[in-house]
């Protein structure tokens, strides 16, 4: 859990903060009629540095497992306005003329250098590239591929799952590179302003680091397919739009047309969940096939993924009915176990 500061927009309107972190991984919510406690993997409070996510997340393993082979998923979860994005990114304000100071750095470039940093120590033979998607409106667009977006196809096959076809995959080899994919992607993103975030993001969308490693085992003279199996990891980093009350966002025409497709996608993501969260007797059918944010996500929450949540919220009086629904969703997604 990331609880943001109060801005100052809530300072001045005299919000109340009515959530505390009590260390240990446990969060307070203290309000009228509303006392609670929930437990958590880690706590980060409104002092918490980015280093300090990137750490006490374990994100570090995450990225060490996507090289040994594994499926890993991270994800930011949690209302508008609430921290998403600069969690996983860090300030929007940065381009490739003005880049972040390097301590606001979020998730995503503290992994990559991660990566980088594995995969240069461990003198394996790594193949990097990148794909970067976004879900708009219940559309797969592809943020890579040159020209406007435009709709791809998700199709399911028996070995792959649900896959995007045509999408366009990147390959890359240094920092700057991925950093500049990412910016790149990010600045074709659907943002739009409305009242409670000057940046809303207007879609879920989805950058995946695909990882292959060859074994050096034998010299290059007796190299044959067999003789160096190849391990294929994905890193993928999905930034969830907001869930939102029209009402407050005082959103109308395609705005709240795109309000209600993040919903509806956001809806069938919980019901996944809620049914995951039940012990493996008692599930029934999972039905991911209920929008394509799930269906690109079968694998991360219910396969053989493993998977990070980072559920943001807002500490102000204001939010706390947003706040307690994305506490109570990240404690079912909590119960969820997959089979890596």
């Amino acid at each position: 859990i990331r609880v943001r500061p109060l801005t100052c927009t809530e300072t001045r309107r005299g919000d109340q903060q009515v959530v505390h972190s009590l260390g240990d991984g446990a969060v307070h919510v203290s309000a009228a009629k509303h006392d609670a406690t929930f437990g958590f993997s880690a706590v980060f409070d409104a002092g918490a540095s980015q280093e300090a996510v990137f750490e006490g997340s374990r994100m570090r393993q995450l990225v060490e497992l996507a090289i040994d082979g594994f499926s890993c998923t991270v994800f930011a979860f949690g209302q508008t306005g609430s921290g998403k994005t600069y969690t996983l990114m860090g300030p929007l304000a940065q381009s490739e003329t003005q880049p972040a100071s390097p301590a606001l750095l979020g998730l995503m470039q503290r992994s990559f250098t991660c990566l980088l940093e594995q995969s240069r120590s461990r003198g394996s033979d790594l193949a990097l590239s990148a794909s970067y998607l976004e879900i708009y409106n219940e559309q797969v667009r592809d943020l890579l591929s040159p020209g406007p977006p435009c709709a791809l196809p998700l199709r399911w096959s028996k070995t792959r799952g649900f896959y995007v076809e045509n999408q366009l995959r990147v390959e890359f080899e240094s920092l700057e590179a991925i950093v500049n994919l990412l910016l790149q992607g990010s600045q074709r993103r659907r943002t739009s302003a409305h009242a409670l975030n000057r940046h809303s993001s207007r879609s879920h969308a989805l950058l995946t680091i695909h990882i292959r490693s060859r074994a050096h085992h034998a010299p290059t003279w007796v190299l044959q397919a067999s003789a160096c199996p190849s391990k294929q990891g994905t890193l993928c980093f999905v930034d969830l739009a907001g869930s939102e009350r029209v009402k407050d966002t005082g959103s109308s025409g395609e705005l709240s047309v795109e309000a209600n497709s993040i919903n509806r996608s956001l809806l069938a993501l919980g019901h996944c969940i809620s049914l995951l969260a039940k012990p493996q007797g008692k599930r029934t059918h999972i039905p991911y096939r209920d929008s394509k944010l799930t269906r690109l996500l079968a694998r991360s929450l219910g396969g053989s993924g493993i998977t990070l949540m980072v559920a943001c919220i807002s500490p102000s009086s204001r939010c706390l009915s947003e706040t307690l629904s994305t506490l109570h969703y990240a404690s079912r997604a909590r119960r969820v176990t997959t089979r890596p």
